[in-house]
């Protein structure tokens, strides 16, 4: 399914941030390299724009985490966490990263959606109209029908070194095994 990635290329990446973030959490209680993501979305073509689609929580504390994706070139579009009556909580932006993709389409030649969400199937479908659809998401917790309908599928799990960040917990603990191993020879 591999297909030809041309440097002139131009390219806007969209990042489903929260889907990103659960995956690396729930597979490898660990955290996304963004930073890497973008890097291997863009594969050495021209970057038109990159947005992270965030949540900001009722506590506030996600405001570093901004700045890290801003430092690194990705714009970020926020929005608050919806807290129901109930305790119920929701916070996506299908609908906005959508809206995006199809304002974007006509001025690249490529959108990488950074997802693995299966709700932007009809989306990928639309998009392959008028420009690529490449996707980039952990391949063990992405939709399969959404890796067969985009032109170009990039598995993250299989270089999980790359595009995640082990907690400094499981880095220390792993670091310690690595001395003992180390010192036994």
């Amino acid at each position: 399914m591999s297909i030809i990635k041309q440097k002139e290329q131009r390219v806007a990446v969209l990042i489903d941030t929260q889907n990103l973030y659960h995956s690396a959490k729930n597979l490898y209680n660990a955290k996304v390299n963004f930073k890497n993501v973008l890097e291997e979305a863009v594969a050495g073509r021209h970057l038109v724009r990159a947005i992270a689609y965030v949540i900001a929580t009722e506590a506030g504390d996600e405001a570093d985490f901004f700045d890290a994706l801003t430092k690194i070139g990705i714009e970020t579009k926020i929005k608050d966490l919806q807290v129901f009556y109930g305790g119920n909580k929701k916070g996506d932006w299908d609908v906005g990263l959508a809206i995006d993709a199809i304002r974007l389409a006509p001025k690249v030649d490529t959108v990488v959606l950074a997802t693995g969400d299966g709700d932007f199937e009809p989306l990928v479908e639309y998009l392959k109209n008028s420009t690529q659809v490449e996707v980039i998401s952990f391949g063990r917790s992405t939709s399969s029908r959404l890796k067969e309908v985009s032109e170009d599928f990039i598995d993250m799990s299989e270089n999980t070194e790359k595009f995640i960040i082990a907690h400094k917990r499981a880095k220390h603990i792993s670091n310690k095994s690595s001395a003992k191993k180390y010192k036994k020879k």
